[in-house]
């Protein structure tokens, strides 16, 4: 691969020597504020660049004073923003001569895994939870080529299994304790303010293992020592009510939602994500799967974005906060939406309309459609 340049772009990538205008990947891009050497074999699916996209209908639904943005992850390449921190975890692992990596999932981990593994030719193990998991992101695990165990118990159970391995095995384990995740991850935050030109008032987004939250906050925080933004955001965050440890501030033992990316009892990043909450002077809420539902079809009905259920507690913790004045007339929000819709197929099946049968005639056509 040639040489980024970011005024010229892309130089000496073609055999002609032509200057290419491309996007080369997070690492490359935010190279200055990650744990990385010119040692470090990168391994890249070009993930970051996801869009900003402003909000107007959703704002009118809630609160017109607002001004609304939704941070698209799903359009990372592996459909979720699980891939800013594998490109992070994968290219460390390499460089340190792996040749195996593992992880435990509820489905998206195990998707960027298995694909930057495909990338790295590493071999991927990946354990997720019976009867948890989407078959969307199950597939993709799948196709990549990775060993896909499924586990008779939750997704903390999968977890310490596959930690104990990692400490006495050959294998890297890239799950969101590895802390190179999270430095990828963060470069969310850098993508925010690049393309909103400054910080939001506040940053909504939905809460699993924890690791996310945790992430925005540490790059804004370095952004804002690097002198490129003044103010803060305060983070908030959204756990669904079954499975709602931070909130309950205790461990779920048997997790239960329909956003299954954040079924989790036990977050590994709970003293992380506390942390962000506390210093960015935010909070988290909890939001019930029959308003994650509301919102996860307001989404796509009035926004035309299609993200997988999980993503939605953005927009419910949204619905629920405006109701409850918690946000000051004119702000700011950023939403960070974190997975595509196609991870999930059956809920949305589920969550629709279902199609109606007609006869091959225009006059039928016709008394269907009212027109």
């Amino acid at each position: 691969m040639g040489q980024y340049d970011f005024e010229g772009g892309l130089r000496g990538g073609g055999s002609n020597g032509l200057v290419m205008s491309a996007w080369p990947g997070v690492i490359e891009t935010y190279r200055k504020y990650l744990p990385v050497t010119e040692k470090t074999p990168v391994v890249t699916l070009y993930e970051g660049n996801t869009p900003l996209v402003p909000a107007p209908r959703l704002a009118e639904a809630t609160d017109p004073s607002l001004e609304i943005y939704l941070k698209c992850e799903g359009f990372n390449p592996t459909g979720s923003f699980k891939d800013r921190g594998m490109t992070m975890a994968m290219s460390k692992a390499l460089e340190a001569g792996s040749r195996a990596v593992i992880c435990a999932s509820t489905g998206n981990t195990s998707a960027s895994a298995a694909a930057f593994a495909a990338r790295a030719g590493l071999r991927a193990f990946v354990m997720v939870p019976k009867g948890a998991i989407a078959l969307g992101k199950l597939s993709q695990a799948a196709i990549h080529g990775a060993k896909v165990l499924t586990v008779d118990g939750n997704f903390d159970q999968a977890l310490s299994i596959v930690r104990q391995i990692a400490e006495t095995q050959p294998v890297t384990l890239v799950n969101s304790v590895n802390p190179f995740r999270l430095e990828g991850q963060k470069t969310a935050a850098f993508e925010v303010v690049d393309q909103l030109g400054r910080p939001p008032d506040y940053h909504l987004i939905p809460v699993g293992n924890a690791g996310n939250i945790s992430a925005y906050w540490r790059g804004y925080r370095e952004y804002h020592r690097d002198g490129k933004i003044k103010d803060l955001p305060r983070m908030v965050g959204f756990q669904a009510a079954g499975a709602a440890p931070i909130y309950e501030n205790r461990i779920i033992d048997e997790p239960r939602t329909v956003a299954t990316a954040i079924k989790i009892g036990n977050p590994a990043s709970w003293g992380l994500a506390l942390e962000a909450m506390q210093d960015s002077q935010g909070w988290i809420e909890v939001v019930t799967d029959e308003e994650i539902l509301r919102a996860y079809r307001l989404l796509a009905r009035e926004e035309g974005i299609f993200m997988e259920p999980a993503s939605a507690a953005t927009v419910a913790g949204l619905m629920k906060m405006v109701k409850a004045g918690r946000f000051e007339p004119g702000s700011t929000l950023v939403l960070t939406l974190t997975g595509h819709g196609l991870k999930d197929p059956d809920t949305a099946l589920e969550s629709a309309t279902r199609p109606t049968t007609v006869p091959a005639s225009i006059d039928a056509v016709l008394a269907q459609l009212g027109l």
